[in-house]
């Protein structure tokens, strides 16, 4: 039977031959910036990738559990732990919580052990859950070697086999510093306890791993992808140097540290982080020596991000924690933690860990992404993110091993300053809106109040800060400047009336009412539209009518001649500003002149515009 390949008739097309036709098509325009991405770690992404751009890869001869294990540690499935964290203090509480969260599909229980200080207690909180079946993680505790002793004690008091048992405590000397200014007993002394732990875990718990290395705190604190990566390598770097040193075989250390990874929004790029993760880290633990491959196989545990997280139209939420889940579990992530979508004002309840659990079961039971090792593997452009996020975080990696490695280098502030130097950067991106958070820097929920629901809440490991030694950095949702603005509107009592101006070309005027709509929309100002006005005073007439604090003309800058000064003068005084939506660039001071108060176009400093706007009204000060 002749092979006939699909496609054969066509001739293949050139790389010169696709310029070609682009650069046409631009009509002189800048190819770099029309169609190269920079992102905000560094790097380019070029508009399309083809396979000669796979030729320098060197990984992708290796298939999926073989070394430089990029590809997964699964030869031929996917599949990873549902993993509910769950904040409740109270044991009996927090195991009702588990109870129903593993009747319901999850295969990993994160428990808060604060309050766990007896063997009752722990019984309490691991009761009527047979532990061989499940993962269980102790993501907070006073002292983790004694949790440990604790779940041995009650493991076997009810029958099981302590060496059978998997799961994790999240000891993480680095974060710990970086978080609360100090390291909890001096470094040596975390590190004495570091070893304890790895220790007592080889001989009781030998599927436990019990030190944690926390991405998700740089992430959360606004840091990039390659800053999150390149760092925590070094701080896992720099536990296998310091333990080794102390004479643990390699291997043990290895096998005991998870990585802690927040996922965010930037789907493809999340994707090839954690692709990136394990491709350095096998390099790093190469250098080691190890007397066994399983040293090479990072263990990734995958959370949400809470820096991109919304207190208004929370339920976008949702959509959000979708795509992180399903970059997580495409990337190959071996627990997955999905937050429940409304912690950002309030202590999850039922339905949202029920929300939470259900994106994992669907993305399992009905799209099947565990049935395949490796589902991104071969596309061009994931495979090409991956490289460039492994090159970019190696370059953070030695940037901080020249500082002499992690604890030196936060002593000295040094990724304290990076992270905020990109938070920053972050930061201004959204007060512009060249980031989009929906529903809070842009297309908000006009008629929704959020006041009133927000509850005081935090998660099981806070406490204050208790030193100063160390420059610490706090997470932060990237939001919470524009929620600050919003809430303040709510809790003032008082609700500023936009009147929208509208005249002339229907097109540009319902283009610019739109804007104006979604610029005040975001401080939670009342918006009153318009059809449209045959004139000056009678759009006027009806402003005054409506007793509007705020008119912002809407038109095309062409009849914006015809209306502003006449607008101005009858609207001078009787009205605390009045804001043009457009910048027509040769009028601006004419405009100014007649009395418009403000413009606003897409390069508006928002949240800066915003916050004028909230003391024009006496909302703020």
């Amino acid at each position: 039977m002749e092979d006939n390949k699909l496609f054969a008739e066509f001739p293949p097309v050139s790389t010169e031959k696709w310029e070609e036709v682009i650069n046409k098509d631009l009509k002189g325009a800048d190819y770099e910036k029309k169609l190269v991405w920079k992102t905000i770690e560094g790097f380019k992404v070029k508009p399309y990738y083809r396979a000669e751009d796979l030729e320098h890869i060197e990984y992708l001869n290796s298939n999926p559990n073989q070394f430089p294990f990029t590809r997964g540690k699964q030869a031929d499935s996917n599949t990873w732990d549902i993993r509910q964290d769950i904040q409740e203090k109270d044991p009996v509480k927090a195991n009702t919580f588990a109870l129903d969260a593993l009747r319901r599909g999850a295969t990993a229980i994160g428990f808060c052990a604060k309050n766990i200080s007896t063997e009752d207690e722990m019984a309490a909180l691991v009761k009527d859950i047979h532990l061989p079946a499940i993962t269980i993680h102790f993501n907070c505790a006073k002292k983790y070697i004694d949790i440990l002793k604790l779940f041995v004690a009650v493991a076997k008091r009810n029958g099981f086999d302590a060496k059978e048992l998997k799961g994790s405590v999240n000891f993480d000397i680095y974060s710990h510093a970086l978080k609360h200014g100090k390291f909890w007993g001096g470094e040596n002394g975390d590190l004495d306890e570091a070893a304890q732990l790895v220790n007592y875990a080889h001989e009781n718990l030998p599927n436990f791993r019990v030190l944690s290395v926390g991405g998700s705190l740089m992430a959360n604190a606004g840091s990039n992808i390659v800053q999150e990566l390149g760092f925590s390598l070094a701080a896992a770097n720099e536990l296998m140097a310091k333990l080794s040193e102390r004479g643990i075989d390699v291997v043990t250390i290895a096998k005991n540290i998870v990585f802690n990874f927040a996922i965010g929004g930037n789907y493809f790029m999340e994707i090839a982080k954690i692709r990136a993760a394990r491709l350095l880290w096998s390099k790093i633990v190469e250098q080691y020596k190890p007397s066994c491959d399983c040293a090479y196989k990072a263990f990734i545990n995958s959370t949400s991000s809470t820096w991109n997280k919304s207190i208004f139209d929370p339920y976008v939420n949702m959509l959000r924690t979708t795509t992180e889940t399903m970059s997580a579990a495409i990337a190959g992530a071996d627990s997955i933690s999905t937050g429940a979508f409304d912690t950002t004002f309030k202590q999850a309840d039922d339905f949202s860990y029920r929300i939470a659990r259900n994106q994992q079961l669907l993305l399992k039971e009905e799209s099947y992404l565990d049935k395949i090792a490796d589902p991104a593997a071969g596309s061009y452009y994931i495979e090409n993110l991956t490289d460039s996020i492994a090159q970019y975080a190696w370059k953070n990696f030695l940037a901080v091993e020249e500082k002499g490695g992690f604890a030196n280098a936060i002593r000295e502030g040094f990724v304290q300053d990076e992270i905020s130097k990109t938070a920053q950067q972050r930061d201004m991106e959204i007060a512009t809106r060249r980031t989009t958070i929906i529903g809070t820097n842009q297309y908000p929920n006009l008629t929704e109040s959020m006041n009133a629901k927000i509850e005081k809440h935090e998660c099981c490991c806070c406490h204050a800060e208790d030193g100063t030694e160390i420059k610490t950095i706090k997470p932060y949702r990237g939001a919470e400047a524009f929620e600050h603005l919003r809430l303040a509107t709510e809790q003032s009592g008082m609700r500023p009336k936009v009147f929208l101006l509208t005249y002339g070309n229907l097109a540009m005027r319902r283009a610019r009412s739109g804007f104006a709509t979604n610029f005040f929309g975001c401080a939670g100002y009342e918006i009153i539209d318009n059809n449209g006005f045959a004139t000056a005073e009678e759009g006027v007439k009806a402003a005054l009518d409506a007793k509007a604090d705020i008119v912002v003309l809407c038109s095309s800058d062409e009849e914006y001649a015809d209306i502003t000064e006449k607008a101005c003068q009858l609207l001078k005084g009787k009205v605390k500003s009045i804001v043009l939506a457009g910048f027509p660039k040769e009028m601006v001071d004419t405009y100014k002149g007649y009395g418009v108060d403000e413009f606003i176009h897409v390069k508006t400093n928002v949240l800066e515009s915003l916050t004028n706007f909230q003391k024009i009204m006496g909302i703020m000060k």
